[in-house]
C-alpha cells in the first residue's frame, strides 16, 4: 500500500509536468493561431447566455389572478352539449375447438352530463366559457366488454346565477352547493349481444351511441347579499362601503365610478359576517334603462334589506329618496317596502348639517347622518345594520327557511 504523503507527492509532480507541456505547446504555435488564455471561458458563458435568450419564446404573459378579477361579468350566453354515446360493437366469440362460440359485442359507454354547480369562492361569470362539450363515451368491445362512461362535466358559477332558456327561468342557484343538469349526455349504443334472442342466435346488429343534449342557455347574475346601498352617483356609497368593511371599491369626484356591484364583508362579534352590496349608481328613468339601467337594478333583488344613501349636500335631499323608491318600485313591485334605512352621507359638509333638520321634517322618521370621509357617526350605521339583519333572520327561521350565510 501506498502512503498517503507519497501518493499526493506524485501527483502534485504529475500536474507540474502536464503544466510544463502546456506551456511549451503554447509557446511553440503561431501567433496567429493562439487564443487569448481568460477569453475562453468568458466567450464560453456569453455564448451560452446567448443560447439561453434564443431558446425563450415570446408570447403574451398570462394574467394575474388580481387583474381577472377585474372583469365583471353578469350575462353570459352558453352553449352546452352533453357527451355522446359510445357506439356499440358487433363480434363473435373465437376459441379453438369451439366453432359456434356466439355473440359478445359490448355495449357503449354512456356520454357524460355537463352540470352547473354553485362555487361559493366565484364570484362572476368571467371564467364561464361560452361552450361546454361533454366528454364522449368509450365503444363498446369483443369478450362482452362494455365501453367507459364519460365522465361528469362541472361548471363553477356563482351564488345567485338564474339559468334561463328561451326567456323561460330553469333553475335558480341561490345556495352553494345547488347543481342543475345543464345537458344531458347521449345513451350508449347495445352491442349484438343485446340482440341474442332464441329465434335469432347469430345477431350481427348493433346500434350507433346517441348524440348528446344541446342547449342554449342565458345565464345571469344577481348578486347575493344581505344589505344593499342604493343611491344616486357620487352619494358616497363606495366611500361609506370602505368605510365599514375591508372591500376596496374604486373612489373620484365623477359620476358613475362604481360600474360593477361591489361585496363588503362587516365582522361582528361571535364571528358574525353581514355582507353589503355597493350597487351602482341609478338615476331618473332607470326602470326605462336609462343611465345603467336595468342591468344593475337586478342585483337588488336578492338584497335582504335595503340602505337608501342619501347626499345631504344636495338641496331638497328628500326627493333623493322618493326617487329612489319610485324606480324601484317601478322595476319590480313591492321592492321598496323592503326593510330599509336611511343614511344621510356628508354631514362633514357645512350645508349639509341645515339640511339634516328638513329631511328628518320631510321623511318623519329615523335618518342615520354620518359621514364615510371622517368616521362619524359610523357607529350608529353598524348598529342599525345588525338590528335589521338580527330582524331578517328571525323572520326567516320563523317561516322555517335558513337564513343566508356568507
Amino acid at each position: 500500500m501506498t502512503p498517503a504523503r507519497l501518493f499526493s507527492a506524485r501527483l502534485r509532480t504529475v500536474f507540474e509536468d502536464v503544466g510544463h507541456w502546456a506551456l511549451s505547446t503554447w509557446a511553440g504555435l503561431k501567433p496567429s493561431r493562439r487564443l487569448p488564455q481568460q477569453a475562453s471561458p468568458r466567450l464560453l458563458s456569453v455564448g451560452h447566455a446567448d443560447h439561453a435568450k434564443h431558446q425563450e419564446l415570446p408570447g403574451k404573459k398570462p394574467l394575474s389572478e388580481k387583474k381577472l378579477k377585474r372583469y365583471f361579468v353578469d350575462c353570459r350566453r352558453v352553449l352546452v352539449c352533453g357527451g355522446n354515446g359510445g357506439a356499440g360493437a358487433s363480434c363473435f366469440h373465437s376459441e379453438p375447438r369451439k366453432e359456434f362460440g356466439g355473440p359478445d359485442g359490448g355495449d357503449g359507454g354512456n356520454g357524460g352530463h355537463v352540470i352547473l354547480r354553485v362555487d361559493q369562492q366565484v364570484k362572476s361569470l368571467s371564467s364561464v366559457l361560452s361552450r361546454y362539450q361533454g366528454f364522449s363515451g368509450e365503444d363498446g368491445g369483443s369478450k362482452n366488454c362494455f365501453g367507459r362512461s364519460g365522465a361528469v362535466l362541472y361548471v363553477q358559477v356563482p351564488v345567485g346565477t338564474l339559468v334561463k332558456e328561451g326567456g323561460r327561468v330553469v333553475a335558480d342557484l341561490s345556495c352553494v352547493g345547488d347543481e342543475y343538469i345543464a345537458a344531458l349526455g347521449g345513451a350508449g349504443g347495445k352491442g349484438n349481444r343485446f340482440f341474442l334472442a332464441n329465434d335469432n342466435r347469430a345477431p350481427v346488429t348493433c346500434t350507433p351511441g346517441q348524440p348528446g343534449q344541446q342547449r342554449v342557455l342565458h345565464l345571469e347574475l344577481k348578486t347575493v347579499a344581505h344589505a344593499g346601498m342604493v343611491g344616486f352617483p357620487n352619494a358616497g356609497k363606495s366611500s361609506l362601503l370602505r368605510a365599514i368593511s375591508n372591500a376596496r371599491p374604486a373612489v373620484a369626484s365623477y359620476p358613475f365610478t362604481t360600474l360593477k356591484p361591489h361585496v363588503g364583508i362587516v365582522h361582528y362579534e361571535g364571528h358574525q359576517q353581514i355582507a353589503v352590496a355597493d350597487i351602482p349608481g341609478i338615476i331618473r328613468g332607470a326602470h326605462q334603462n336609462r343611465g345603467l339601467g336595468s342591468a344593475f337594478l337586478r342585483h337588488i333583488e336578492r338584497c335582504r334589506f335595503l340602505l337608501f344613501v342619501v347626499d345631504l349636500s344636495q338641496p331638497e335631499p328628500w326627493t333623493q329618496v322618493d326617487d329612489l323608491k319610485y324606480e324601484l318600485e317601478m322595476y319590480e313591485e313591492g321592492l321598496s317596502e323592503r326593510p330599509h334605512a336611511i343614511i344621510a352621507n356628508k354631514i362633514d359638509l357645512p350645508e349639509a348639517r341645515a339640511n339634516l333638520s328638513q329631511l328628518r321634517d320631510h321623511l318623519g322618521r329615523e335618518v342615520i347622518a354620518l359621514s364615510a370621509l371622517t368616521g362619524e357617526n359610523l357607529e350608529q350605521l353598524l348598529l342599525h345594520l345588525k338590528v335589521l339583519h338580527d330582524a331578517y333572520v328571525e323572520a326567516e327561521l320563523g317561516q322555517g327557511r335558513q337564513p343566508l350565510r356568507w
